[in-house]
């Protein structure tokens, strides 16, 4: 056992307080000298156990026990030496000692306990967390080991590795271990490399014009030579196959290709090996943004070649699709400068790919039209839908108080089947259907499983808020029995007097029983009740789902992405108030507007309809009908500008205007007002990785210090943080924590002037280097283990070896020196308050003289003495005491002496002599 202190520097004070004690000896007067002795001691005791306190002593006991963690790398370098680490551990282990302890952890970027820390000697089979293995950060895997040894204690931490790390740094791990007198010990790990291609660098320039030949360059490393082939993409499509002879060593591959198209080019280069360690390592990509004729992508379910054709002659480059062709990756979107959705309906989209084309235009600027139609706007399903967070217009319509009377009832199924995201997304659907009801609609919910459960009484909706509410927290459980539950849909709207009545019936299974549901659908008939059905899933009975819709005058849906649920529900609850379509020929209003004015100078012509909007409050209108519901509106969505027709592209609905000669130039209109305008010189690209992050160097050639906005998005649409700084005039840099894949990145930039210069890139971040082909880095084990003491452990019993500094164990003391100084603070005060004298006298008053005592040992031989002695020629007959002995007083008189002798020595042998010496004297009278 020791003594340490925390702070020992504070002892110094010890010092001061000896110079304080002198002072007072010398100078205090109006105490003895006795006194002065007394307190100065007891006062210099004090100070030193509070100064002794301030210090923080500890006991130090040590600890023999032996903890040892041993860290497995196991990215992805390291596969196949799993075995052969876990069989080293196990030989280690049998050499501990009873009360040793050993953990096992593993690490890749990430690091994770396989086996905590315990006594036993059983080692785990395999290591089975789930960590990621395309990067190794020894520092974090270290991190993690020395958190779990137990508190104040030390140890030894056994790395098994190659050396190569691509995360973190070793050596400042190795420094806190040190800190915390833990030793770090290694044993190299050889990587077992089979056969392995590399393309290791893969580039395009970052900016081309249309026309312009691109030069791609390849580079591929190998270890063994072979004949492969090499396959180049552009936007998912093959333009290059070639035999190429890979040679061991550095390769480098180029290939020419004539830039046809503008927008995002995305090139893949690829190298197709057999036998490979690593397929990670056998691709990269690149991006090119070409400039040139801007790019228009038209999607629309019917086929109208009249837009397509006025926007040709105009001279953009025009790409028709249908819905349902839509791209499910970002960079597809960003080839185009706008996006026109003619009549097109939610339900063929799916809110992953609105989600898409939001982010296109409101990050990356490119613009958008919505033209109207019967399956557009809100009898499209847009309601509460990222398409509409983009337009200027709201779906909901203001003039509410006109639609007819309306009964709806949700038959949801809330079988097990559909626990999960796909329950989870019908009542969001559900949701947004009574948010878009009437307070005096009338609403019913029934969610059946095996049985009708009634969630919502079929009533007026008086509490829109608590409906919600009770639509959301149905949860799954149970079989599926349909019949039952559309029973009480039917039997509950049939006696309501209301214009409109509708069911819809949302289920992914077949249902348990068969009925008659032709009957009941005729029942319902003859009150105007219509039915419509959404098939959820394989599993779903199609064909009776899509009888039952038939034949209850209601539609169809199959349900391939469960994304559109909520829009199928909202367009469903759209179509029942068909007054969201205003069938009233009119003229519309003009709203003044430079950019428009000079097409509608003279006048415009009559239109037939369109569909009830909402604008939002800082669009811009520019023609109105003579309801004041916006026809034509615009508005800038972050970096792109969109706009909303509410009148459609067929004439049907727009009348004269399609008639009109100059209608060709309105719908190049639209869209020209939504190109974007990107600077014709952007910022070039660098992408390197600096201790296991992405840094992305942008360079600008005008090398101002105008700040920038910067926007980082991934493939998939989703956003990226990043922190940028300014490192020089015209360059800047982001740091981004990312996994491999391709990025796009928009860039704004404000003049001195006051005007936005947009620019929109991309890059990619490749595979992780520790796919790449390296050597072992041994060097850096034997490094970071000398930091600490530790050493390359050659035998497996080394493992449990003496560590070099003890574990030990350390306890405070301080609460017990301070409580102990108070005891003789106390002392003090009263030793000066009452004086010495009185302050001694208080204890002798409680402390009794112990002069001329008879020693416990004496008092048997004096027993026995008035035992045997006589007085007057008479024996005293000593009465030995008994548990019955009762307490007279005639008893009382007769006491046997022996146990008064009994009695009284067990208090003070002197006090029972005197006693005794009393009764002989009583007793010879």
């Amino acid at each position: 056992m020791g003594l340490e202190f925390k702070y020992p520097y504070l002892l110094l004070i010890l010092i001061i307080s000896a110079i304080v004690l002198f002072l007072f000896i010398k100078h205090s007067k109006g105490y003895n000298h006795i006194e002065k002795i007394w307190i100065t001691c007891i006062r210099g005791l004090v100070f030193t156990l509070i100064i002794i306190s301030l210090a923080t002593p500890q006991l130090v006991f040590k600890i023999d026990e032996r903890n040892v963690v041993f860290l497995v790398d196991s990215s992805a370098s390291m596969i196949g030496t799993q075995d052969e680490i876990l069989s080293w551990i196990e030989k280690g282990v049998i050499s501990k000692r009873e009360k040793d302890q050993f953990a096992i952890i593993s690490l890749g970027k990430n690091a994770a306990v396989e086996q905590s820390l315990n006594v036993n000697k059983d080692v785990i089979q395999e290591l089975s967390t789930n960590i990621d293995k395309y990067d190794t950060n020894i520092e974090q895997g270290i991190q993690l080991a020395s958190s779990i040894f137990p508190s104040n204690s030390n140890g030894r931490v056994v790395l098994f590795s190659d050396g190569n790390e691509t995360v973190g740094n070793v050596l400042d791990a190795a420094r806190l271990l040190r800190q915390r007198g833990i030793v770090l010990d290694y044993i190299p790990i050889t990587r077992h490399f089979g056969q392995d291609m590399a393309v290791t660098e893969f580039s395009v320039p970052s900016s081309l014009y249309e026309g312009e030949t691109v030069k791609l360059t390849m580079k591929v490393e190998s270890n063994y030579a072979a004949n492969s082939k090499v396959r180049i993409t552009l936007n998912d499509e093959e333009i290059i196959e070639k035999d190429v002879k890979i040679k061991e060593g550095t390769n480098l591959i180029t290939f020419s290709h004539e830039a046809t198209e503008t927008g995002f080019y995305i090139y893949k280069g690829e190298i197709a090996a057999t036998g490979d360690t690593f397929a990670e390592n056998n691709h990269l990509k690149a991006i090119s943004n070409v400039k040139g004729t801007p790019r228009v992508l038209v999607v629309q379910s019917e086929q109208n070649e009249g837009v397509s054709e006025a926007l040709i002659s105009s001279g953009l480059i025009v790409e028709q699709i249908l819905p349902q062709q839509l791209p499910s990756t970002l960079s597809g979107y960003l080839r185009y400068q706008s996006i026109l959705f003619n009549n097109v309906a939610a339900t063929d989209i799916g809110e992953k790919k609105m989600n898409l084309i939001n982010q296109a235009v409101k990050d990356f600027g490119t613009g958008f039209v919505m033209a109207g139609g019967e399956n557009s706007f809100g009898l499209g399903g847009y309601f509460k839908t990222p398409i509409e967070e983009l337009l200027p217009v709201d779906m909901e319509v203001k003039g509410k108080q006109e639609l007819p009377s309306l009964g709806l009832i949700i038959v949801l199924d809330r079988s097990g089947s559909m626990e999960g995201d796909k329950l989870s997304l019908a009542k969001e659907a559900a949701a947004r259907s009574v948010e878009l009801l009437r307070e005096k609609d009338t609403l019913g919910f029934i969610a059946f499983d095996d049985r009708p459960w009634e969630i919502i009484e079929t009533a007026p909706i008086t509490n829109k808020k608590d409906a919600i509410e009770k639509i959301r927290s149905v949860p799954a459980g149970g079989g599926t029995e349909i019949y039952s539950a559309l029973e009480a849909a039917f039997n509950r709207l049939i006696p309501l007097e209301l214009q409109r009545k509708h069911i819809i019936l949302l289920t992914d299974g077949q249902s348990a029983t068969s009925n008659d549901y032709h009957s009941l659908i005729d029942k319902g008939k003859k009150t105007n009740i219509t039915l419509s059905t959404v098939a959820l899933g394989q599993d779903s009975d199609k064909r009776l789902l899509e009888d039952l819709a038939d034949y209850g005058a209601g539609r169809f849906y199959d349900v391939v992405d469960d994304t559109v649920i909520p829009s199928i529900l909202s367009r469903e609850t759209a179509v029942l108030t068909r007054t969201y379509i205003v069938d009233e020929p009119f003229y519309p209003t003009i709203h003044p507007n430079f950019d428009w004015d000079p097409l509608f100078k003279d006048g415009v012509p009559e239109m037939n309809a369109y569909i009830a909007v909402t604008p939002k409050s800082t669009s811009q209108t520019v023609l109105s009908s003579n309801k004041e519901d916006p026809v034509l509106s615009e508005w800038q969505f972050g970096l792109g500008r969109t706009i909303a027709f509410t009148s459609d592209f067929s004439g049907k609905w727009a009348g004269n205007w399609a008639k009109w000669e100059i209608w060709p130039h309105f719908i190049n209109k639209l869209i020209s007002k939504t190109l974007p305008s990107f600077n014709s010189e952007p910022y070039t690209v660098h992408v390197e990785n600096k201790n296991g992050q992405t840094v992305i160097q942008l360079q600008s050639s005008s090398s101002d210090l105008n700040p920038i906005e910067t926007v980082v998005v991934s493939q998939s649409g989703k956003k990226v943080n990043s922190s940028m700084k300014i490192t020089a005039p015209g360059r800047y840099e982001l740091v981004m924590d990312q996994d491999p894949g391709m990025y796009f990145i928009s860039i704004k930039q404000l003049s001195e002037d006051g005007d936005e210069k947009l620019y929109k890139t991309g890059f990619t971040i490749p595979y992780s280097d520790e796919l790449l082909l390296k050597g072992d880095n041994f060097s850096l084990l034997k490094e970071a283990s000398n930091i600490t003491g530790g050493k390359q452990l050659t035998k497996e019993k080394m493992a449990f070896a003496p560590i070099p500094h003890f574990s030990v164990k350390k306890q405070s003391i301080t609460s017990l020196l301070i409580f102990i100084a108070f005891l003789f603070f106390f002392l003090e005060i009263a030793i000066r308050r009452f004086g010495l004298p009185n302050v001694t006298s208080l204890f002798r008053k409680y402390v009794k003289p112990r002069q001329h005592l008879i020693k416990d040992t004496e008092v048997p031989k004096l027993r026995k003495k008035i035992r045997t002695e006589s007085y007057s020629s008479k024996t005293i007959e000593v009465k030995e005491f008994s548990p019955k002995f009762k307490d007279t007083d005639k008893e009382n008189s007769n006491r046997n002496i022996e146990d008064r002798i009994e009695d009284n020595s067990k208090r003070n042998p002197h006090d029972s002599m005197k006693r005794l010496l009393e009764a002989k004297k009583r007793t010879n009278r």
